[in-house]
């Protein structure tokens, strides 16, 4: 049994989380205090990824990294570098998939952030830099948590954009979901299931870590 899918379903799915992790933070914090007519224009555009097919966001993400679009051309032609049907094209597809489920979490932890603490912090003299890794992103860790696994184990999960641009190839492009999906239309059901079984294994198993980062939120309430 070629282990390929796996490996590659992970580091796409890790790497996926850690981009997301930084931007979607960044992208909350500030959103958070923006006014509420832009927050409300910035949390459309940003969650449409989350309730648009994901083949729709595969095709968008085409027209844009495509080697005959503007952007996938630039780089075919200047540096010889193909942005789709590559292991690592998946990547931005899955950032793009799972970056709404890190944004609104890590959003909903920063609204419910004490500002007493923070105002508490700048009559002490310490820096706004300083409120926000120290103090800021302590109090809001289990939401921000919550989003990484969450964001984690939707990517691992990924087919619609992942299947689009990075599409299926043995050793290559291959992940656990497009795997399944081949095998699947091969007729090869036994490898497909076994497939299937690791999956489910392996979202179970993500699925009882953020259970358990819930419990001590519940128990501190």
């Amino acid at each position: 049994m070629d282990l390929y899918p796996l490996f590659n379903s992970l580091r796409i799915a890790a790497i996926s989380s850690v981009i997301v992790f930084f931007i979607g933070i960044a992208a909350a914090y500030y959103i958070a205090k923006t006014p509420r007519f832009i927050k409300g224009v910035l949390d459309v555009l940003f969650t449409l990824p989350l309730v648009l097919p994901p083949t729709v966001v595969g095709y968008l993400l085409l027209l844009i990294f495509g080697p005959k679009r503007a952007v996938g051309s630039f780089f075919l032609e200047q540096f010889n570098v193909r942005l789709t049907m590559q292991w690592w094209s998946a990547i931005y597809a899955v950032t793009v998939v799972v970056f709404p489920l890190m944004y609104r979490t890590a959003r909903g932890a920063f609204e419910r952030f004490d500002e007493n603490l923070a105002d508490a912090g700048r009559t002490l003299g310490l820096s706004n830099t300083y409120i926000f890794w120290r103090i800021r992103l302590p109090y809001c860790k289990q939401g921000i948590i919550a989003g990484v696994v969450l964001s984690f184990a939707r990517a691992l999960g990924e087919y619609g954009a992942t299947s689009m641009i990075a599409g299926y190839t043995p050793g290559k492009t291959a992940t656990v979901s497009t795997a399944v999906y081949q095998l699947w239309r091969t007729g090869n059901d036994e490898l497909a299931l076994r497939w299937v079984l690791i999956n489910i294994a392996i979202s179970a198993f993500v699925l009882l870590i953020l259970n358990w980062l819930e419990k001590p939120q519940r128990r501190s309430r």
